[in-house]
């Protein structure tokens, strides 16, 4: 058993030309206690478990998903039986597993009777008459595999040429192996005799407390069925009127719908039925390499990312470290990156350009209002084992607010307010911007000559504004911003007012 490796990576340290005093050291923590509320990208990532039970960030199972072709679903997760799929529980002696091989349980059956479901009209086994191309496919773990013990059945009858034929589909273990029989499923009578009873067997022994992906596929434009185990072909038989490949194709025919039995007598676990009504394909991560079976990953081995959402923090403010915990099982990675800038708005995928993070080495020019970060996650080889991420620290330094000026005066003349304030005594401070209203504490002014508020008056400690009402009040309140960057605006000092008067000079 490999031995999880936990580590924890000073990620990369900011060079800066401002004195250690002329910033403020502050942190944000994603995931941890927190959670990973805050992420805006998820690309086949999941929720599970990390260190002391916090949630964590890793590479989602490859489960089955629904697309414009499923039928079924039934993936024992959500505390729901019937994932995706109009159709209905008739009867449920199944538990749930966390010995699952995808997500987080599979169904439990100790021989009481299993899973039965009936389609609503419309669906595949719901419909009466011609249908066309079908898959199904599950995982199968057994505790043993005797002789007679079912997987999946299902019982009909239709009518032909005014006759009651019997219809069957039925998958049972025998002598170790899976053994798919068709019966009277096919539109036999009428183009293909070889299509009354079909027998499909598998070549390989299926183990027990051993998971095994099982695929039974028909594809009515060429008539071939197929059974695969791990995505290998097991058996391959034509339903068309010759019985071989190139002949006259046949259809599915179903009589009366009537419910399907999934392990009505079977010791194990199993996962992830699907039915879907297409041919089954091989996905493009089951390439298999020259003289190697076709497996189907628990993970798929492009692994998966997740990004943040751009965490706003204040302008030029400098990012100095990034620390992660994280857990990297053998042949297991992850990778960080971060991107930075004062406006997200107009950000897209590539731009700003994404730096990779080198924990060997330090990274420079980390700085902004907005910090993004994102992760990527790598399966092991087998895709069989995915790394995870607890929590990511941000350490940054903020650059301090100016203080604003502690005096103001205002001084009242004809239609007009001149301001006096002291100098501020932060030597950070590069200016001032004056803010004015007609309600103390609301500073939405829009009728001095001016302009409106707040009017950049400069590096100055005087102001005056024209323009006003005589007779109707003003507030005013006064802020210094950064000589760093115009944009970092410190505290309003204190409220000031005065009421410009007729009798008053002008």
């Amino acid at each position: 058993m490999v031995k999880n490796c936990i580590k924890k990576a000073l990620v990369f340290v900011v060079a800066v030309s401002l004195s250690v005093s002329a910033l403020f050291a502050k942190e944000v923590i994603l995931g941890g206690k927190n959670g990973w509320n805050d992420l805006q990208t998820m690309d086949n990532v999941a929720v599970g478990k990390g260190r002391y039970g916090y949630d964590c960030m890793e590479i989602a199972t490859n489960a089955f998903k629904v697309d414009e072709y499923t039928d079924l679903l039934i993936n024992f997760e959500d505390n729901k039986t019937i994932a995706y799929g109009a159709y209905d529980v008739i009867s449920n002696n199944l538990r749930l597993s966390t010995e699952s091989k995808m997500d987080k349980y599979a169904g439990l059956c100790r021989n009481t009777g299993g899973l039965a479901v009936s389609g609503r009209p419309g669906t595949f086994f719901g419909s009466q008459g011609i249908l066309g191309s079908f898959t199904i496919e599950f995982w199968l773990c057994p505790s043993i595999s005797e002789n007679g013990e079912t997987i999946l059945n299902w019982e009909s009858s239709k009518n032909v040429n005014n006759r009651l034929v019997y219809q069957m589909l039925n998958c049972s273990f025998s002598g170790g192996k899976l053994e798919w029989i068709l019966t009277n499923f096919f539109d036999g009578f009428t183009n293909a005799p070889s299509a009354k009873e079909v027998k499909m067997k598998g070549t390989t022994n299926i183990i027990p407390n051993t998971w095994s992906y099982h695929v039974l596929s028909y594809d009515c434009e060429n008539g071939e069925l197929l059974y695969l185990v791990n995505g290998e072909t097991e058996a391959i038989k034509y339903i068309t009127a010759n019985g071989k490949e190139g002949g006259e194709t046949t259809l599915v025919s179903l009589g009366v719908p009537s419910e399907v039995a999934f392990c009505s007598e079977y010791t194990g676990k199993i996962d992830d039925i699907r039915i879907t009504r297409r041919p089954y394909t091989t996905p493009h991560y089951q390439t298999p390499e020259a003289g190697s079976a076709l497996q189907r990953f628990s993970y798929e081995p492009r692994g998966g990312r997740f990004e943040t959402a751009p965490v706003m923090v204040s302008t030029g403010s400098v990012l100095n470290s990034l620390t992660a915990e994280y857990n990297t099982p053998a042949e297991t990675d992850v990778a960080f990156f971060v991107r930075s800038g004062d406006n997200y708005f107009n950000w897209t995928d590539s731009y700003p350009e994404w730096k990779a993070i080198d924990i060997n080495e330090p990274l420079t020019g980390i700085t902004g209002m907005y910090f993004q970060l994102a992760c990527e996650l790598y399966p092991d080889g087998a895709g069989t084992v995915t790394p995870s991420v607890t929590q990511i620290k941000m350490d940054f330094s903020e650059i301090p607010l100016p203080l604003p000026p502690f005096l103001v005066k205002a001084e009242a003349g004809y239609e007009t307010i001149t301001l006096t304030w002291s100098y501020s005594v932060d030597d950070t401070a590069g200016g001032y911007y004056v803010y004015y209203g007609s309600r103390s504490g609301e500073y939405l002014g829009r009728f001095a000559v001016q302009g409106d508020s707040p009017i950049k008056a400069g590096n100055t400690n005087t102001y005056t504004f024209t323009g006003l009402k005589n007779g109707k009040i003003c507030y005013f309140a006064v802020a210094a911003w950064s000589a760093l960057d115009d944009r970092i605006i410190g505290p309003l000092s204190k409220e000031v007012y005065a009421r410009p008067l007729d009798r008053l000079e002008k």
